[in-house]
């Protein structure tokens, strides 16, 4: 099974963990975000139902997720091509886009201003 981590991280905490990854250990897939406010700004709440829609599925067309959520296509092809361009989404063959993997595990630390 995968799983990717989405996440609040800092660009410092970003590059360690890849260069810990080029060093040959296993990190894992991340996602991460510098702030709360850009990972909500991204991945708001109708992102996260295409997300779990997406989620163990494989390359899918943009018609079907909007299928499986309820929602009509031209508002799922908008958050699709915003998922895309932050790279939480893969381009597939054939119009089809990616989520590849089977689980999401969310981690971060909310702390006082």
């Amino acid at each position: 099974m995968s799983t990717v981590t989405i996440g609040i991280s800092s660009v410092e905490d970003a590059k360690a963990r890849m260069l810990r990854a080029f060093q040959g250990e296993e990190e894992g897939a991340f996602i991460s975000f510098a702030t709360a406010e850009l990972l909500w700004r991204v991945i708001t709440p109708k992102r996260w139902e295409v997300l779990r829609a997406m989620t163990g599925a494989g390359p899918i067309a943009i018609r079907e997720i909007a299928r499986r959520v309820d929602r009509d296509v031209k508002s799922v092809h908008g958050d699709v091509q915003a998922l895309l361009k932050a790279g939480v989404l893969d381009r597939g063959e054939h119009g089809r886009v990616v989520f590849p993997f089977d689980e999401i595990h969310v981690d971060f630390v909310l702390r006082a201003a």
